[in-house]
């Protein structure tokens, strides 16, 4: 959640900042409504409290001096019912103003750029050498007829949007997330296995509730299917408070992601690029304030170093404010070079959400005397499926076999 007495004090400058993410004046009238009377309240409030300190003097005094106090008193008794009932309502108006303030996103980094859609992001650097064919090469929906990818019965099991993986391809979801976690450890991410529902507490603290909660699978009895496991790993320390010395905390895990996919109707109809249900691998840290600058760019490089080791071509891509996620400040895409359909797609997103995440899941450091909000980081390492898809296509051969990278061959034994 923004900062609301930040936002209270500058709230042009927050407006002006979030237009970049394309957040409309009207979007927040609410808040400007609610802040101003907010200020009227707490005036009152405090001209009520002065009143009666004011009369609470007085009326030990008129008691020294022998003074009648019944009026007095009748005075002290009505404002102290008033200071009560202004108290209420300024509670009221704050949680009022938390309610508003959670479905807007967080203010982006200066050094995001302008732009309204994914056309707008700017390339920073291109990675590896896009492989050349002497053949044409196919997408991975066709190549899936080796049997890899059963499209059809996944169809039948749940609905559409859902696959089986088979054979050479299941064998290699395994070998991709054991790579990816024995990868991460080795820069000091703690491996963990989360639970894969989660109350609303927790997506609360994350960002995705109340506001994305149509793309959201909910159970019976109140609990959410995971979408990520940013969720339960930035929520681990949900409510606590960290000895800076304990900073960073570095995570990494593996879970199958569940999304309804609800504002995406139309695209990637075709394979498995876009599912209800897919396997990712998500590296988390939190960080101290000064921390979170650095830690994003040694995301986005072991991020990079894996699909390096894959020998996958790719792209970093700085997002444009009207691309940005809804908590994220900035955001570093990798995008995968896919030969069969002659175009980088992303298959990892890294973002730094500074303070956002930890001021709604209450995630906070002890720094001398003061408690500080932690700096919150995610990112994908990797999206298991699209893995799947790019080396698909990429080690394809013109028989229609796919040959396996060397760094995944003791995984496959």
């Amino acid at each position: 959640m923004i900062d609301l007495k930040y936002m209270q004090k500058n709230f042009l400058e927050v407006e002006t900042k979030l237009s970049k993410k394309g957040v409309k004046n009207s979007d927040l009238e609410a808040l400007k409504n609610l802040f101003e009377k907010k200020k009227k309240l707490q005036q009152e409030l405090e001209d009520l409290q002065a009143s009666q300190n004011k009369n609470s003097k007085l009326f030990g005094q008129y008691k020294k001096e022998g003074k009648d106090v019944e009026p007095l008193q009748k005075i002290v008794v009505q404002t102290k019912k008033e200071i009560a009932i202004k108290g209420e309502m300024v509670n009221e108006i704050d949680w009022e103003l938390k309610k508003a303030a959670s479905i807007i996103p967080n203010i982006p980094d200066e050094s995001v750029p302008l732009g309204d859609s994914e056309e707008q992001n700017v390339e920073l650097e291109k990675v590896g050498e896009i492989p050349h064919f002497d053949f044409t090469p196919k997408e991975h929906w066709e190549l899936a007829q080796n049997g890899w990818i059963d499209f059809e019965r996944g169809v039948k099991l749940a609905k559409s949007r859902f696959s089986l993986l088979r054979g050479g391809g299941a064998k290699l979801e395994r070998a991709l997330v054991n790579y990816f976690l024995d990868f991460n450890a080795k820069y000091g991410f703690e491996e963990v296995s989360v639970p894969l529902l989660n109350n609303g507490d927790m997506l609360y603290g994350t960002g995705q509730l109340p506001k994305f909660e149509d793309d959201l699978f909910k159970t019976d009895d109140g609990l959410y299917l995971i979408p990520t496991a940013e969720v339960p790993l930035t929520n681990i320390y949900h409510n606590e408070i960290l000895q800076k010395e304990q900073l960073p905390i570095k995570l990494t895990a593996h879970t199958p992601c569940f999304r309804k996919e609800a504002g995406s109707a139309g695209r990637d109809t075709r394979g498995i690029i876009r599912q209800h249900q897919f396997s990712k691998v998500e590296i988390v840290a939190l960080t101290t304030q000064e921390q979170s600058d650095a830690m994003l760019e040694s995301m986005v490089e072991v991020a990079s170093e894996l699909l390096r080791s894959l020998g996958l071509a790719h792209r970093k891509v700085l997002l444009c404010g009207g691309d940005l996620g809804f908590s994220a400040a900035k955001t570093v895409d990798l995008e995968v070079w896919l030969p069969g359909q002659n175009c980088y797609r992303e298959i990892s997103s890294i973002s730094n959400t500074r303070d956002f995440q930890a001021r709604r899941a209450r995630i906070r450091y002890k720094d001398g005397k003061k408690n500080l909000l932690v700096h919150t980081l995610n990112g994908s390492s990797l999206a298991v499926g699209r893995t799947i898809v790019a080396i698909m296509e990429n080690y394809q051969q013109a028989d229609g076999t796919i040959a396996i990278p060397e760094v995944l061959q003791p995984y496959l034994k």
